[in-house]
């Protein structure tokens, strides 16, 4: 008996060992469980947190156009990208997981595309449009596909949490019962049965514990959660009032540039037509000169005005084959007049006649404005010099230029220079080192906003006391000139002879203005300041052949009244006049209706007349009695 007591309590023994062996394994490997889903959760929940972060940066970096903030929205998104990668590595041993994380990837690289867009708007200097980009990309699918792909992660990680903690607890109960049973078959051995229980106890302890350090965890997780939410909600408040800030600021310099760029103008006006009137009776050619002088300044008004508009709308190109020497050439008398007598201009061209595609009104523009801002650098007097070059560059040698042939327009002056953190942001709108009221900050970010339109690059090299040069790179057209298509004459027979044509306009000086230059070009005009008045005076007045419209007016826009009268005058033709620059999208469509810009010169609206009226239409009705 004793060697059979002792076989068995020595058997008894054995299995004790191996129950309790196999509980502690199954412990261990539930915790290792536990603390790899935790893992997943806060690495998931910390992925969120970099997302909103890196977002939120590009949101302050479009508002600002701070390049630090640019990179922080850069690192938080390539950080992002590895978490995802951790997130991956982490859930090898799930293929649904995988799959999910698989298409969270997908949902990020489609968001990043998405970003990046917004970010290279920024950086071209399109803000509005990066703005409209940036508000579009926050309501995107690509945002909700990446916020459900991340919780469906973390809720099916808290599922396989809550199913290993289960298969653990029963693992660990079963060897529990196993072991409460073998302590009583070994009974009869105290010191096994006493080493049961202890281990017993202390198993239970441990699993306590874990439990409470998994419940610690889950808090820690929530509490972070709610801390990133908070962040978040913060975060668009002030970014609502530094939107709001900087938009204050932006507003205030560019009326002050705009008030004194537009009094230049008015006083070279006023003075001139004040000097013509002096000089009518006694000196009419130099009464003409005033004239011109006046309405030089008048033009250079409307230029201003246009570009303010083209600038605002982002006007679109209409690029053709452009030799820039000839261009800069053909600019020699403008840019004398501009510069004035003290600033010398010297042109050079070594292009070797090669050839651009661009808007030669843009490119001359640009020209325009760096010559400006070098006469204002050399404070009206030094040389500027302009020289036209050819160069080949390598990928990214000039900025982020494509590689090829390039041709280059270089403006050179021997002004003052600027310091290193003044020529990084001379590209930037509303940016000026002019004082208060003495420049809008438009010039040079048009420039750069062209420059990159065309895939070009634009670089400036300046030092302090020792001028500065502005060297515009822009791709060479290699096309072959496409021969132009002979001009198609507009039917001359179409407007000649006296119309009768109703003007409507709501300010009485355009219509003053207009109706004078209808008479003197012969037609006869009815006048006409209320749309909602016109088809009354259609009625009253038998034989209109021509409506010319302003677009806006108060009480109704000049395409919804021709929309109403349409139908009923079909035979009449249409001469829109605005003073936008958009092609109908203020008021309406314009249709196949000629459109005239404001302000238009007396050729300019006789030739808008015969283009309207060569305008294909139904033949005027014959009246009845009845009408």
């Amino acid at each position: 008996m004793l060697i059979v007591m002792a076989v068995l309590g020595a058997a008894t023994l054995v299995a004790i060992v191996v129950t309790l062996g196999h509980a502690n394994r199954e412990r261990d490997h539930a915790l290792q469980l536990q603390s790899h889903s935790y893992d997943v959760m806060i690495l998931a929940r910390t992925l969120s947190g970099t997302v909103a972060r890196s977002e939120a940066s590009l949101g302050r970096y479009v508002i600002s156009g701070d390049r630090q903030l640019g990179q922080l929205y850069y690192d938080q998104w390539l950080l992002a990208g590895n978490q995802i990668a951790r997130l991956d590595q982490l859930t090898y041993d799930s293929p649904e997981q995988q799959r999910r994380i698989d298409r969270l990837r997908e949902a990020y690289r489609a968001r990043g595309d998405e970003l990046s867009m917004t970010a290279l708007s920024t950086s071209y200097g399109r803000n509005s449009q990066a703005l409209a980009r940036y508000y579009a990309a926050r309501k995107a699918p690509t945002l909700t596909t990446f916020d459900r792909e991340l919780d469906q992660l973390i809720a099916r990680e808290r599922d396989l949490l809550d199913t290993r903690t289960a298969d653990a607890m029963d693992s660990i109960a079963f060897s529990s019962a196993a072991a409460r049973g073998l302590s009583v078959f070994g009974g009869l051995i105290v010191l096994g049965a006493i080493a049961l229980g202890w281990i017993t106890v202390r198993t239970l302890g441990e699993r306590a514990s874990a439990r409470a350090e998994a419940v610690a965890a889950q808090a820690q997780a929530e509490e972070l959660t709610a801390a990133v939410a908070a962040a978040t909600d913060e975060l668009r408040v002030q970014e609502a009032k530094l939107r709001q800030i900087q938009k204050m600021e932006a507003v205030g310099q560019l009326t002050g540039g705009i008030a004194h760029d537009f009094n230049n103008m008015l006083a070279v006006v006023l003075g001139g037509l004040e000097l013509a009137r002096r000089n009518i009776a006694h000196d009419p050619a130099g009464s003409l000169r005033h004239i011109d002088s006046a309405t030089e300044g008048a033009n250079r008004a409307a230029a201003l005005t246009r570009r303010l508009l083209a600038f605002s709308r982002e006007d679109t190109l209409a690029p053709e084959q452009i030799v820039p020497a000839k261009l800069v050439s053909g600019m020699s008398d403008l840019l004398d007049r501009t510069l004035g007598d003290a600033v010398t201009l010297v042109a050079q061209d070594n292009g070797h006649g090669w050839k651009v595609r661009a808007d030669p009104v843009q490119l001359e523009n640009a020209v325009l404005n760096l010559a400006v801002n070098a006469r204002d650098a050399m404070n009206g007097r030094g040389q500027l010099t302009i020289v036209t070059g050819t160069t080949t560059l390598r990928a990214g040698a000039i900025g982020q230029c494509a590689v090829g042939d390039y041709v280059t327009i270089a403006v050179a002056d021997t002004g003052c220079g600027m310091t290193p953190d003044i020529a990084e942001r001379v590209f930037e709108p509303f940016f000026t080192t002019k004082p208060a009221g003495k420049g809008t900050g438009l010039g040079l970010s048009q420039v750069f906003a062209l420059v990159r339109q065309l895939g070009g690059e634009i670089a400036i090299a300046s030092q302090p006391g020792f001028g500065t040069t502005v060297t515009l790179y822009l791709p060479r057209d290699q096309a072959r000139a496409v021969a132009a298509a002979p001009a198609t004459v507009v039917p001359q027979a179409v407007a000649a002879g006296p119309l009768s044509v109703l003007v409507v306009e709501d300010d009485p000086r355009v219509l003053a203005a207009t109706m004078g230059a209808l008479e003197e070009l012969g037609h006869d005009a009815v006048a006409c300041d209320d749309p909602l008045a016109a088809p009354a005076l259609l009625k009253t007045h038998d034989g209109i052949d021509l409506i010319i419209s302003d677009v806006l007016m108060p009480r109704q826009t000049g395409p919804e009244m021709i929309a109403e009268l349409g139908p009923r005058y079909p035979h009449i033709a249409v001469l829109f006049v605005t003073g936008y620059a958009g092609d109908g999208g203020e008021a309406g469509d314009f249709g196949n209706n000629v459109v005239l810009r404001k302000p238009f010169t007396l050729s300019g609206i006789e030739a808008a007349i015969a283009a309207a009226m060569a305008v294909t239409r139904p033949a005027a009705p014959h009246r009845i009695a009845a009408e």
